[in-house]
């Protein structure tokens, strides 16, 4: 008789032992999970970084290049230095899309001023150059969209529920995306 009296107690605290078992194992998946994202995110911020630096690399080459053929276009070469020193001293998914914004603006101007150069544009050492920057161009736009992708599934897991709640507890928030400013979106115009 006494088995009976406790079965209704050992029934309800296996219940409350599979829950938590069953609670831990959830939470311990979604934590797991979480952190991997986030690596992944770091990751994807990583491979924009490399190809920043890569891009920070060669302006000066061909700066050095245009200034050979163009020397008195010195506000040009001025602005491409300061948008190139603000690129370097980003902190940050934000700073970084403002100055590679300035950077892209400046280049643009650059590209105007070669086209008054003919000779320029016959110079193997400026044609090597300007492709290597166009490659740089090209794997930059892609590590810029898996950086956006990523983020973007790091945003979605963290806001969902239940998983927002192992996010909070973590202390994980939202990432920013990389976006350039609209003012970089305009292209230049070229006159001959």
């Amino acid at each position: 008789m006494s088995n009976r009296k406790f079965a209704p107690v050992i029934i309800v605290l296996s219940v409350i032992a599979v829950g938590s078992v069953l609670f831990g194992l959830w939470y311990i998946n979604s934590r797991n999970n979480l952190v991997r994202m986030e690596q992944q995110l770091e990751a994807s911020w990583s491979e924009v970084d490399n190809q920043l630096q890569r891009r920070f690399d060669l302006i000066p080459n061909l700066v050095e290049t245009v200034r050979g053929y163009a020397s008195h276009e010195e506000a040009v070469f001025t602005q491409i230095a300061e948008a190139r020193a603000k690129l370097g001293g980003a902190r940050g998914v934000e700073e970084t899309a403002a100055a590679y914004g300035e950077m892209e603006s400046a280049l643009s101007r650059l590209l105007v001023v070669v086209e008054q150069y003919p000779n320029l544009k016959a110079d193997q050492s400026f044609i090597r150059l300007q492709d290597e920057l166009a490659g740089t161009e090209n794997r930059l736009a892609v590590a810029r969209r898996r950086y956006n992708e990523t983020v973007m599934s790091f945003n979605q897991a963290i806001l969902v529920f239940p998983a927002n709640i192992v996010a909070g507890s973590l202390g994980l928030t939202r990432r920013p995306y990389f976006e350039i400013e609209e003012s970089a979106r305009t292209a230049p115009q070229v006159r001959f």
